[in-house]
Parts: structure tokens; sequence; C-alpha cells
């Protein structure tokens, strides 16, 4: 069965592909995967890798990549959870590599996607916290279908990919990746994501306490202009540092 979905994967365009028992998966943030599918047997993790556009120095290129790899992802995912569906009348359930996430008391996803394909033998973590792919490098992100069919684990154990150079270190501009094995999450969004939830808050704030003329020249600044086109973006990013710097892979 397995090798049946793995070609069905790799001929829709998808890298590379891995096989994770729910049992076998742990991610100390995320929540429990019974509470979004409770007759979940099985995760499989698809992985896409990243093209040169997010080596741009253009953030607006770079951005313009990352879409339509989410656009490509989600339409293999989807094609992929209803392929289970017809071929083996299974339940399926798609978890795409971005929004929406919960927001709450903590930035997370609702299955660690990272944590899943490591765990999948589709990489190691690396200095900068994210996954390492052995043909990929870091330029690679992942979804994943949650399936009731029973499916083995990927029986691949990898030795440590990353080659510790630190230029994902010494090249991160919000010195995010000080601590080793932490990233520090608000560094990371005030630079990755400058016009994102906490400039909106800010701006919103100055706003309301602003006499008319301010506001009208606030609403017609540069700042509120790329506000604007990041919230209906959804996550906009400006930085991708970490995975164009980082020397696996290229």
């Amino acid at each position: 069965m397995e090798e049946t979905i793995r070609k069905y994967v790799l001929d829709l365009g998808v890298d590379d592909i891995g096989f994770l028992s729910v049992q076998d998966y742990k991610s100390p943030a995320s929540p429990a995967i019974d509470s979004i599918f409770p007759e979940a047997r099985s995760i499989i993790i698809l992985a896409y890798h990243e093209l040169a556009t997010c080596e741009s120095p253009s953030p607006i290129t770079a951005m313009n990549g990352r879409m339509d790899l989410m656009e490509f992802s989600r339409s293999c995912n989807y094609k992929l959870a209803r392929f289970l569906t017809k071929d083996f009348c299974a339940k399926a359930m798609t978890v795409p590599f971005s929004y929406p996430m919960d927001l709450g008391n903590s930035i997370a996803g609702q299955l660690s996607l990272r944590h899943a394909a490591v765990s999948a033998g589709l990489g190691t973590f690396g200095r900068h916290n994210i996954v390492v792919h052995p043909q990929f490098g870091t330029r690679v992100c992942f979804t994943a279908v949650l399936t009731d069919l029973e499916l083995k684990t990927t029986n691949s154990t990898l030795e440590d990919i990353c080659v510790n150079c630190n230029q994902c270190v010494t090249n991160c501009p919000a010195n995010a990746l000080d601590q080793p094995g932490q990233t520090d999450v608000l560094r990371c969004l005030q630079k990755s994501q400058p016009y994102g939830i906490v400039a909106s808050a800010g701006f919103w704030v100055k706003f309301v306490n602003s006499s008319a003329d301010e506001q009208n020249v606030m609403l017609r600044s540069e700042f509120y202009a790329k506000m604007y086109q990041s919230q209906f973006i959804g996550f906009q990013y400006y930085c991708f540092n970490c995975m164009k710097t980082c020397p696996v892979g290229r």
C-alpha cells in the first residue's frame, strides 16, 4: 500500500514522501492528534523543494515563490486525500504547511510538520531549528495528510545532516537563533513579518490616538499600504535567510 501511495504522490510532482505511525509522532507543543482526528492511525508527510526564488534580494519575488509553492502543495495534499478516500475507502484529513493556525496562547500548528518529517526520516533538525533534508537541505517545506489507514513508519535512520557552519545564526537579522536549540519567535517575526500582527496592533493604537489630519497621513503612508497587502496575503515574509544561507543541498 505504501508503495502505491508513494508512486501516486511522486507522480504529482512532490519531491519526497515519508510515512509515520501516529504512535511514533511526538511534538512538544502541538495538540494531540486525536484532538484533530480521533480515528487517525498514520501521517503521510509530503516534501517540496523550495526553488531559488528564496535567494532573491527582493522580498516580493521571494514571497511570490513561497505563495506558488503554497498553492501547489495545497493542491497535491488535497489530491492525495481524495485518492486515499476513493481508492482505499479511507478517511483522510489535510494539514497545510502554513495558516490557518491556532493563534491563542502559543503560536503552533495543529500538527508539527517539522517533528513529523524528522520522525518519518525526511531530515534532521539543523542549528536553525528547522528541518534539513538530505537532498534539498533547508530549502524544503512540508504538508501532511492524516488517515485512518495503518501505514508503517518509514524505516530511515539519518545521521545529523547539519554541518554546524553557523551561517544561519550569523545571517539572522533578528538574532533569533543566539541560543542553541531555541528560536526567539517574537524576534524572528518582527524581522520576517514587519507588517504582521504586532505591527498592525501598534499602527491602530497610534491611529486611534491621533488627530484627523494625522490619521489621514497614516492611511496614505507606505507603511499602511504594505500592512494592508500583508493582511490579505496572510503571513507575508520579508526574510528567507534561514533557507538561502544554508549550504546543505546547494
